[in-house]
């Protein structure tokens, strides 16, 4: 993995993401000064959230060569684990990444596609059953709030990806100014990767 600072995230958005699971981290990471961040999709038309808001990608996946991705969960997930097509553009995607990050089932996604094998990962912890059905020698921790191994990064679920997302920021550009972003969309964070609340 690169230890530069990432300059270019692409999010990728399909039919029933879970909105927050994009947003929530895209309000951290667009207040970091130096980022860009792209929504990507395989066409250019809006694409709907599991809660109907339309979002309009700002570049197809064949255009992408940033070097970070960010794969959202949602209940889109659940058909698009079994779309060969679709895993095969996600390969592509993370191909062309240095860096590869999920949001809640989002893993399953990254899981499906064979890019979480042999690495440590977390998930959803209300569909943490089923997104481990999902890949091979995949070490899934149900009680991190994210996980951070190489060059992966997963987030447990929806809101855990804004938490994700600082730590992201704290890692690649430092306390300072993590601390500026968070200040000023008055955010108080979960800094404990291995402390979800959430998990039972």
């Amino acid at each position: 993995m690169s230890q530069t600072r990432p300059h270019n995230i692409g999010i990728v958005l399909f039919d029933g993401f879970e909105l927050l699971d994009v947003f929530g981290p895209a309000e951290v990471l667009a207040n970091t000064p130096g980022l860009e961040v792209n929504y990507l999709s395989k066409h250019d038309s809006p694409v709907s959230s599991a809660q109907g808001v339309r979002i309009v990608p700002t570049m197809r996946f064949e255009s992408f060569s940033g070097d970070t991705l960010l794969v959202p969960g949602g209940r889109g997930t659940r058909s698009l684990v079994q779309d060969p097509e679709f895993l095969r553009q996600l390969t592509a995607l993370a191909g062309s990444a240095d860096i590869i990050t999920s949001v809640c089932t989002g893993s399953a996604l990254l899981a499906a596609a064979g890019l979480l094998e042999n690495h440590t990962a977390t998930t959803n912890k209300n569909a943490f059953d089923w997104v481990r059905t999902h890949g091979q020698k995949i070490e899934w921790k149900k009680q991190a709030r994210w996980v951070h191994d190489g060059n992966l990064w997963t987030s447990s679920g929806v809101a855990a990806g804004i938490d994700m997302a600082v730590a992201f920021i704290t890692h690649f550009f430092g306390e300072e100014t993590a601390s500026s972003v968070t200040n000023h969309i008055e955010l108080i964070v979960n800094s404990n990767p291995d402390n979800d609340p959430f998990a039972v």
